[in-house]
C-alpha cells in the first residue's frame, strides 16, 4: 500500500473515516485476516453507524478472496459476534464498530476460534503487516469485481451508501446472511432463573445504537414465558446519525435522559448502553448512576451465592470492595491487569466464573470468557427479586464501606514527570507497592492507582478508602495537586 495503515491499535482497529479507514482498508484487513488465520469460515456483523455496512461488505469481500466463507449476522452488537463465533464453531469473527467514538470514526473488533481475542502480540500486528503488503493494483483489481466496476466515491461511502455489492458477494457461493439472534437470546436468559422474577419496571436506553433490536427480542422471549417485566424504552430505535448524541453513558453529561426517565416512570432501575452494547450502565430507582466498581462486587456475589469456591477476576484500579466480598463469601479473588485481552486470558487460565472491570465491562466463563452488556442487568434484575431489596439498598453499604473517587483524568504536558512526582512523595510511606497495572500504593486506610494512557499524555487516577469519605476526598485533592503541578 502506498501509504501506511494507521488504524491498528493495541487491542482493536479504530480510525477516522476516509483518512485512516475506508472500504479499501477494510478489504485488505479481511484478506489478511483470512490468510493469517488460515480461516475457512468467518462470521461478521456491524453496528448502526452509516459506514458500518459498506465497511462490513468490503471486509467480507476481502475474507472471501482470502479463502474464507462468510456468515453475515447483520446489524449486531459486539457480543453477538462473540456468541456467534463460538456457537457456529467458525474460525474467527469480526464486528465492525466504533462503539463510543465520534461519528466520523469506525473500527473493528476481531476474535479467533472460540472467541479468543486478537491483540497486537497475538495476531493483530501480523494482520496489519499482511494487509499493508498487498499492492494497490492487486487490491483495486480484486475490489472492482465486487463493486461491479463502479469507482468508489469517498463522500458517498461516508454517507453510508455501500459500493461493494451484496449480490456479488452472494454469487461467490461463499457469503450467506444468517441470524443467531434467537439462540443468543436463549443463552443470555440462561444466566437467570426466570421463575425468580416478580414484577419489575425497567428503563432501557439503547442510545439509538444496536441494543434496541436485542432488547426487543429479549422482551418477546420474557413475555412468552410470562415474566412480568415492563420496559420503558428511551432512544430506542437504531439510528446511525445518533440524533441524541453518541451513546457513551460513562460520560456524566450523557446520563440525564436515563435518570429522568427512571424518576418520571417510577421505575425500579435503569439501564443505558454504549453503541455496540458490550457495556451496560445502571441507575437506581432515584436515577442515581451506580459506579461500575460496585456492580462488579454485586455480580461477584451473585455467582458466589451459587458457588462459594468460585474464582473472580477483577482489575486493580479499585479493588478493596471486590476483594472483601469475594473473600468473605469464600471465593478466590484474582487481580489482573486492566484490558479485555488480559482479563479474558487470565479467566481462561484460572477457569474463573466471572471477571469485572470498573469501566462496566463484565466477563462470563460460559459466554466464551467474553464481555456482555446484556447478562449483567439480567442478573441484577434477578437479585432485586430474590433479595427483596432495591438496587440502592444493595450497594449503599458497600459504597459507604469502600468509597471511591471514580476515575479522574488529567491531561498533562509530561505524564512521566507527573508519575515521578507522585512516586517521590508517596512511595516511602506505602505499605504495599504494586505495579500490576500502573502504580498502586496502599497506606492501610486508603490506597490509589495511577495509570498512564497508552495513546495520549493523560494520567488516570483512582482513590479509595476504608469507610472514610472525607479521607478519600482529601487524598484525591492532594494527589491531583501533585499530578497537575507542572
Amino acid at each position: 500500500m502506498s501509504k501506511p495503515i494507521t488504524c491498528f491499535k493495541a487491542y482493536d482497529i479504530r480510525g477516522e473515516l476516509n483518512t485512516q479507514l475506508d472500504e479499501e482498508v477494510a478489504y485488505r484487513i479481511g484478506f489478511a485476516f483470512a490468510k493469517e488465520l488460515s480461516a475457512q469460515r468467518v462470521v461478521v456483523g456491524g453496528d448502526v453507524r452509516l459506514t458500518s455496512t459498506p465497511l462490513k461488505l468490503a471486509l467480507a469481500a476481502g475474507l472471501i478472496e482470502g479463502g474464507a466463507a462468510v456468515t453475515d449476522i447483520g446489524m449486531a452488537g459486539t457480543e453477538e459476534i462473540y456468541f456467534a463465533t463460538t456457537y457456529l464453531g467458525v474460525d474467527g469473527g469480526i464486528e465492525v464498530t466504533a462503539s463510543h467514538n465520534p461519528i466520523n470514526y469506525n473500527g473493528m473488533k476481531l476474535v479467533k476460534a472460540n472467541s479468543v481475542p486478537i491483540s497486537g502480540d497475538t495476531g493483530l500486528n501480523a494482520i496489519k503487516e499482511a494487509a499493508q503488503a498487498l499492492s494497490d493494483d492487486e487490491v483495486n483489481q480484486r475490489m472492482a469485481y465486487y463493486t461491479d466496476g463502479v469507482t468508489i466515491d469517498k463522500e458517498a461511502f461516508f454517507n453510508g451508501k455501500a459500493h461493494i455489492k451484496e449480490g456479488l458477494l452472494q454469487s461467490t457461493g461463499r457469503y450467506e446472511c444468517k441470524s443467531c439472534l434467537n439462540s443468543y437470546v436463549a443463552h443470555v436468559l440462561s444466566y437467570v432463573n426466570l421463575n425468580n422474577f416478580t414484577p419489575l419496571k425497567i428503563v432501557a436506553n439503547a442510545g439509538n445504537g444496536a441494543a434496541g433490536k436485542v432488547l426487543d427480542a429479549i422482551e418477546s422471549a420474557l413475555k412468552e414465558k410470562g415474566v412480568p417485566i415492563e420496559f420503558i424504552k428511551v432512544h430506542h430505535q437504531p439510528d446511525g446519525t445518533f440524533p441524541n448524541g453518541i451513546p457513551n453513558p460513562l460520560l456524566p453529561e450523557n446520563r440525564a435522559d436515563t435518570a429522568q426517565a427512571v424518576v418520571e416512570n417510577n421505575a425500579d432501575f435503569g439501564i443505558a448502553w454504549d453503541g455496540d452494547f458490550d457495556r451496560c450502565f445502571l441507575f437506581d430507582a432515584q436515577g442515581n448512576f451506580i459506579e461500575g466498581y460496585y456492580i462488579v462486587g454485586l455480580l461477584a456475589r451473585a455467582f458466589l451465592d451459587k458457588d462459594n469456591k468460585a474464582k473472580i477476576i477483577y482489575d486493580p484500579r479499585v479493588c478493596w470492595n471486590t476483594e472483601d466480598i469475594v473473600t468473605t463469601a469464600g471465593g478466590t479473588p484474582i487481580k489482573c491487569k486492566t484490558g479485555h485481552a488480559f482479563i479474558k486470558e487470565r479467566m481462561r487460565k484460572e477457569d474463573a466464573v466471572y471477571g469485572g472491570e470498573m469501566s462496566a465491562h463484565h466477563y462470563f466463563r460460559d459466554f466464551a470468557y467474553c464481555d456482555s452488556g446484556m447478562i449483567p442487568w439480567l442478573l441484577v434484575a434477578e437479585l432485586l427479586c430474590t433479595k427483596h431489596q432495591t438496587l440502592a439498598e444493595m450497594v449503599k453499604a458497600r459504597i459507604a464501606a469502600f468509597p471511591s473517587s471514580g476515575e479522574i483524568n488529567s491531561t498533562l504536558k509530561d505524564a512521566d514527570a507527573a508519575l515521578e512526582r507522585v512516586m517521590k512523595k508517596y512511595q516511602p510511606e506505602a505499605e504495599v507497592i504494586e505495579e500490576i497495572d500502573g502504580l498502586g500504593l496502599e497506606f492501610g486506610t486508603w490506597r490509589f492507582n495511577l495509570r498512564k494512557s497508552n495513546t495520549e499524555p493523560v494520567i488516570r487516577l483512582n482513590v479509595e478508602s476504608r469507610n472514610d469519605i472525607p479521607l478519600m476526598k482529601e487524598k484525591t485533592a492532594e494527589l491531583l495537586a501533585v499530578i497537575r503541578d507542572e
